[in-house]
């Protein structure tokens, strides 16, 4: 039985894509939620694929804090778009596959099946826009990619502050685990390797004052 966790900010585009396993009782949806909802969840549920639509470059970068997130096993992502534009260098790292939105059914669960078995998967449609322009060049970060959300930010002070998940968490009331996620987003953002250096980097550049 293979476990999905879908996460798309549409309701439509969820409910499209949860029917697409409907008739294979080889998969069980374990989630069907917000991208950042989902990606809150994953240490809360047991996952074996998540399948991810990314709308915009905001969608992208809450993909692009996995890379810092304390995730254990991985599961393999699976990423649609209607538009390639929204899927860089940073969330083809994080990817095991990538796909457009109208891709058939037969085709994601195929790229569901071979980015369990530890393949890679681009779909032709998006090759020429994804992979083509990153042979032999490298994309320059885009600057929008390192500001962080008001929230994030807050998060950033408390942990000036000294305080630990569980006092954040209880502070905004949110979960442990979304705290995490949160400080694996500023992480990612800064470029900072933990909690310490970020305060750091915070101050640095004018994002917090102690």
């Amino acid at each position: 039985m293979t476990r999905v966790l879908i996460g798309a900010n549409s309701k439509s585009v969820r409910l499209n894509l949860a029917s697409l396993f409907a008739p294979d009782s080889g998969f069980k949806i374990v989630g069907n939620l917000s991208i950042e909802n989902a990606l809150a969840r994953l240490e809360d549920l047991d996952v074996d694929v998540v399948l991810l639509h990314l709308e915009s470059s905001a969608d992208e970068r809450t993909l692009f804090a996995l890379e810092s997130a304390e995730i254990s096993p991985r599961p393999a992502f699976v990423i649609l778009t209607d538009n390639a534009e929204n899927v860089s260098v940073d969330a083809l790292r994080s990817a095991h596959a990538v796909l457009p939105l109208a891709a058939k059914a037969e085709e994601i669960i195929g790229a569901i099946h071979a980015s369990m078995a530890g393949l890679m998967v681009f779909h032709r449609d998006l090759f020429n826009s994804l992979l083509l322009p990153l042979v032999g060049s490298e994309q320059p970060l885009d600057p929008s990619d390192r500001i962080l959300t008001p929230r994030e930010t807050e998060v950033l002070r408390m942990i000036a502050d000294g305080l630990g998940n569980k006092e954040i968490a209880s502070r905004l009331g949110i979960s442990d685990h979304t705290v995490k996620f949160h400080i694996s987003a500023i992480l990612a953002k800064l470029g900072a390797s933990n909690r310490a250096e970020a305060v750091t980097l915070g101050i640095r550049e004018g994002l917090i004052m102690v």
